[in-house]
């Protein structure tokens, strides 16, 4: 009687078992990748780092079980999707450490079921990555972004397609940065390795109010017409320097063409009647020869110092202003030593400082 009733006693146990089995048939513990050389050999870039920008790191899937009242189950990467992706990007992603440094930012990822008729399940894939250059010191620039998605239907009861999937978009999303990098990096400044510089100056034709500096074309006096202020002074000008800046990426250099305008408007400029000279005259095209020089000192900062592809416009918005407060600097110098041109002999003595470094520059 006792030996009956253990085993009727084990026979329910069993039958326990079993349907606690039978409830959560082919359940995943976990997404495992597969080893899968991804089939791109990247020639612009190695992935350095993926870091994890996720608003939401729980487990990327909730998979639908089969049977009628079996409930969702969270299913993660094996070991955390951040270590897993990474694994599997490093095991087989050639890296190449002399190319640039990429950095993937990881923004979304997940699997989604929807339940069907006759115990089928349909899935969605969906990943985002950013991608970006790693300039070191946690400093990165945003390149580009990746949003892939898959859909797979299976059997409730079948879950072998699901982790192929998910790797087969991550798979597209590698390829996706390959080819967007070898289509960008002879283009993007975001990629340009280096800068080179070249200088014209600016030249109007026909002539406007604007006399742009030319040994060929130095001031008349018909250069002159503002109209006279009441001023101790017999005559002036206001010569200026500015300039246009063109930046042409090309092969991954950054192509700058910097155009320097050394100018001088004829509607500002003046002089006295009984002072219409030919040592007036001279005394201020001196003033137009300065800012020339300067001019030049300008374009010679720029073709002997480091311009970066990260900064090079505020290199040369701080070169300029360094060469117009030099200009002002020597103008005064000018008009305080020649008092005004009424100083003949220091007059006679900047003539000759003016042409010799005119001269030197291959100007005059």
């Amino acid at each position: 009687m006792n030996i009956a009733f253990a085993y009727s006693k084990l026979y329910c146990i069993l039958i326990l078992i079993l349907s606690a089995l039978q409830t959560n048939p082919q359940q995943l513990d976990a997404f495992i990748f597969t080893d899968e050389r991804v089939p791109v050999t990247p020639k612009e870039f190695y992935i350095k780092d993926v870091i994890d920008e996720r608003t939401n790191k729980s487990a990327i899937a909730s998979l639908l079980p089969a049977g009628p009242n079996a409930k969702p189950y969270a299913v993660d990467i094996k070991g955390g999707a951040l270590p897993g992706i990474k694994q599997f990007i490093n095991t087989n992603l050639p890296k190449n450490k002399e190319l640039r440094p990429l950095i993937i930012g990881l923004k979304k990822i997940g699997i989604k079921e929807t339940a069907l008729p006759n115990n089928l399940v349909e899935g969605r894939v969906v990943l985002t990555f950013s991608f970006y250059l790693d300039k070191g010191d946690d400093d990165k620039i945003h390149l580009a972004d990746y949003s892939g998605t898959a859909i797979y239907n299976r059997d409730a009861a079948q879950t072998q397609n699901i982790g192929p999937t998910l790797q087969r978009v991550l798979v597209n999303g590698l390829v996706y940065i390959n080819t967007w990098m070898n289509q960008q990096a002879e283009t993007n400044i975001k990629l340009a390795h280096g800068v080179k510089i070249t200088f014209s100056d600016y030249e109007e034709k026909p002539e406007g109010d604007s006399i742009y500096y030319s040994v060929k074309r130095p001031l008349t006096w018909a250069d002159f017409q503002s109209k006279i202020p009441t001023s101790q002074y017999s005559a002036e000008v206001f010569p200026t320097i500015g300039y246009d800046l063109h930046a042409e990426i090309v092969k991954g250099i950054v192509n700058l063409h910097l155009t320097v305008k050394t100018c001088l408007p004829k509607s500002a400029c003046w002089a006295k009647d009984d002072s219409r000279s030919d040592y007036t005259l001279n005394h201020e095209q001196r003033h137009f020869d300065i800012v020339k020089i300067v001019s030049e000192h300008f374009k010679q900062k720029l073709a002997a110092g480091e311009l970066t592809v990260d900064n090079y416009e505020g290199t040369v918005n701080m070169e300029y202003l360094d060469t117009y407060r030099e200009m002002n600097i020597i103008q005064k110098q000018y008009d305080d030593e020649t008092r005004h041109g009424t100083e003949t002999a220091e007059q006679g003595g900047w003539n000759l400082r003016i042409d010799k470094e005119l001269k030197a520059l291959g100007i005059k």
